[in-house]
């Protein structure tokens, strides 16, 4: 798998701009930051192997967050994963009430986990959601919805 200096200065340019983006996705749904990583390089490695022609930084920004969102599933389903970390420890935050946050929305089940982090953390709107995950519209805005329930009533029972 040979990279041209062109190649490889966008794959350089594209890890300085979504490395951090990616990362985070990947933590929030895994909960641990080895796994975290390894699936970064993963989605990156993908880029690598398909070259998708992307003209726009959006659209590659979206495609290596689908990969990386459905190579999270594929760890999450894997018979031998085990967790070894917690979030709060993996990814750094801002603030130790964003400590607390993270930590609790670890307790959610990875669906509700990846349309929060999607909508909240990376700023996507609910179609461009749909399309990274292979689902209607409606169904991100339902597991928005049930989301939020479970995170509020997660949050009522702590405080």
């Amino acid at each position: 798998m040979e990279l041209t200096q062109q190649e490889a200065d966008r794959l350089e340019l594209l890890l300085l701009t979504h490395g951090n983006t990616l990362y985070r996705t990947a933590a929030a749904i895994l909960g641990d930051a080895y796994e975290a990583q390894d699936a970064v390089q993963d989605a990156f490695l993908a880029w690598m192997e398909k070259r998708p022609n992307c003209p726009d930084g959006a659209r590659e920004r979206a495609w290596l967050i689908k990969v990386t969102v459905n190579g999270c599933k594929s760890r999450l389903r894997s018979p031998w994963r085990r967790r070894t970390g917690a979030l709060t420890e993996s990814v750094p935050t801002a603030s130790p009430e964003e400590d607390s946050l993270m930590e609790t929305m670890q307790a959610l089940p990875v669906k509700d986990r990846v349309v929060l982090h999607l909508h909240y953390y990376e700023g996507y709107q609910t179609a461009e959601i749909a399309r990274m995950l292979g689902c209607r519209e409606g169904t991100v805005r339902s597991r928005l919805s049930r989301a939020r329930k479970k995170l509020k009533a997660l949050l009522d029972d702590e405080a």
